[in-house]
């Protein structure tokens, strides 16, 4: 049975998670628009191993949400997860953010697509079917009357994300489903990190970045 220790910092949203065995045993998070993940993230940590009375030397992996995602809050929890993995010697699982977000909807038909807010009218998004497949490629782009209407002409499309708002503005196709404000949680994490724990689907520590997609532009 693995204990697995879950960050998600790719949004405003700074979630930690213990799983055992791929189930959630443990959750600190907070939604705060001010990024609090500097703040909380290793209280955050503390406070579920201390919860559960558990030592860091229990962990058996560490699972980080990858991005694409916010280069701050990205940043912050990829260098918390290796200094973590460092000094424990316990693998990294490095999940698509894109995916966590599909998670949090059940459908039985059509598509998922997370949108991650971006600048402007751009985006982060991806194209899932009901098993949580990747059907489409990750990418950055301009949100538009018609766009996803290849998806949305072949039945329902759920759009879910907090980018979901900027979709909604201008886009009226009935088969247009809109869940705002969702963002992802290392609740989801959990089950995806302890099937690719047993596969040692992992990343080496040394040389993994987070996904940032773009490159950054201050200002």
């Amino acid at each position: 049975m693995a204990l697995i220790l879950c960050l998600e910092t790719a949004t405003t949203n700074c979630s930690v998670a213990l799983a055992r065995d791929g189930k959630q045993i443990a959750l600190r998070e907070i939604n705060s628009k001010q990024y609090s993940h500097a703040e909380k993230l290793h209280v955050f940590i503390d406070e579920i191993l201390k919860e559960q009375q558990l030592e860091p030397t229990a962990l058996d992996a560490l699972a980080i949400s990858k991005g694409p995602g916010s280069y701050t809050g990205l940043r912050i929890g990829v260098s918390a997860a290796k200094g973590l993995c460092f000094s424990l010697d316990i693998p990294l699982i490095a999940i698509p953010t894109l995916d966590l977000i599909s998670h949090r909807i059940k459908v039985t038909e059509g598509f998922i697509v997370p949108l991650m807010d971006a600048r402007r009218m751009e985006v982060y998004s991806a194209v899932f079917n009901p098993e949580f497949e990747q059907v489409r490629d990750t990418k950055a782009e301009i949100l538009e009357e018609n766009s996803f209407e290849e998806y949305l002409s072949q039945g329902p499309v759920h759009f879910i994300g907090n980018g979901v708002q900027k979709f909604q503005e201008v886009c009226n196709h009935p088969n247009a489903n809109f869940h705002i404000q969702e963002f992802p949680s290392a609740t989801e994490m959990c089950g995806i990190a302890e099937e690719m724990h047993k596969k040692s689907d992992t990343v080496d520590v040394a040389y993994f970045e987070p996904y940032y997609l773009k490159d950054f532009i201050a200002g």
